[in-house]
């Protein structure tokens, strides 16, 4: 009783409901929810970079005395624990960045896919080198990167700085945010990857259901359910034994492996495109640069970085489950579509 009144009342439960009335409402609710949670980060990454430059070159908040940027090289300079440092670290980029591809799952719901997703592709390079290129560049230089540990969160510390009180509760609102944009196109994603299952035989048939609205309501609703299935088994878990409170964070972990054969589908995918239609890419509008070397040299990357996960004593769990998971759907596969031959 203790455990079904405390998932009724939790605050997940009532954040999932939500999420799926809006996701069931129709594409352009998903969107305009979305818009705003992402503006919330986004205004708040902008106004922390500010912040953070004040900081470095007028001194703002650290008694008029500039930071200056000799926190970058000081303490040991660049690559201090080598690059075996550089690429444990790759996988927790990659596992930031994995859904990148839903750029282009979402070219069937707009009016003008053409300028869309092109307008969208080009954005995202800046996007990376703003937000995140440029959030950990004033986080590095203001703050020793060898004392990062002890002073918290860098964002409540840099608000704080500068006078900003309140910073804790407002980090706290962004990172809530945060949470719900990323089931929000967790959803999104992965009720449209469901019904595509589904038409092409690969999922039950009832998941392929359109609503009225023109949207995948039985995918969502299916995903929905997944997601609260997975929250009360995390519950249960710790309720049952406080040693296993880590199990969602090895669950999710795990994820990024998996989540990496999109991109070496989606590289090896265009390499055999472009080879047997080299006429539809004459006057095509919008070519990879670099190609073929970018496609090869992402792929290299990509194995390089899983090797480095398998090597990482603090991901070796993670990947092997995540490896698991691939080997026994890809076996799935191979039984369900030999009885078919």
């Amino acid at each position: 009783y203790e455990i079904v009144n405390s998932l009724v009342g939790s605050e997940m439960c009532i954040r999932d409901r939500f999420l799926l009335v809006a996701n069931l409402a129709s594409a352009k609710a998903y969107a305009t929810l979305e818009f705003w949670f992402a503006m919330i980060k986004v205004v708040t990454i902008i106004l922390m970079i500010l912040l953070g430059f004040a900081v470095i070159l007028f001194g703002f908040g650290n008694g008029g005395h500039p930071v200056g940027f000799s926190n970058l090289w000081s303490h040991g300079g660049f690559f201090t624990g080598g690059l075996k440092g550089f690429f444990f670290s790759m996988a927790i980029i990659v596992g930031s960045y994995e859904g990148i591809e839903l750029i282009g799952i979402s070219a069937g719901e707009v009016s003008d896919p053409h300028k869309a997703i092109v307008k969208s592709v080009k954005s995202v390079l800046w996007r990376i080198l703003i937000f995140y290129v440029g959030a950990i560049f004033v986080i590095v230089t203001i703050y020793p990167w060898n004392k990062l540990d002890s002073i918290g969160s860098p964002f409540v510390t840099t608000f704080a700085k500068v006078g900003i009180t309140a910073a804790a509760s407002v980090i706290n609102f962004v990172v809530l945010t945060a949470a719900l944009s990323g089931a929000n196109s967790g959803i999104y994603s992965s009720s449209r990857m469901l019904y595509k299952l589904a038409h092409e035989g690969e999922a039950p048939k009832t998941f392929g259901h359109v609503s009225k609205r023109i949207v995948p309501s039985h995918a969502i609703i299916g995903i929905t359910s997944g997601i609260f299935v997975g929250f009360m088994l995390n519950v249960l878990a710790q309720f049952l034994n406080k040693s296993l409170a880590n199990v969602f964070v090895i669950v999710y972990s795990s994820s990024v492996l998996p989540g990496m054969v999109a991109w070496f589908v989606i590289l090896l995918a265009e390499l055999r495109f472009r080879r047997k239609n080299p006429h539809l890419m004459e006057n095509h509008p919008f070519k990879l640069p670099l190609y073929p070397y970018s496609n090869y040299f992402a792929l290299i990357m990509l194995v390089v970085i899983v090797v480095f996960m398998f090597i990482n004593p603090e991901t070796q769990i993670s990947v092997a489950v995540g490896a698991a998971v691939l080997i026994i759907a890809a076996l799935i596969y191979v039984v369900k579509h030999q009885k078919d031959k």
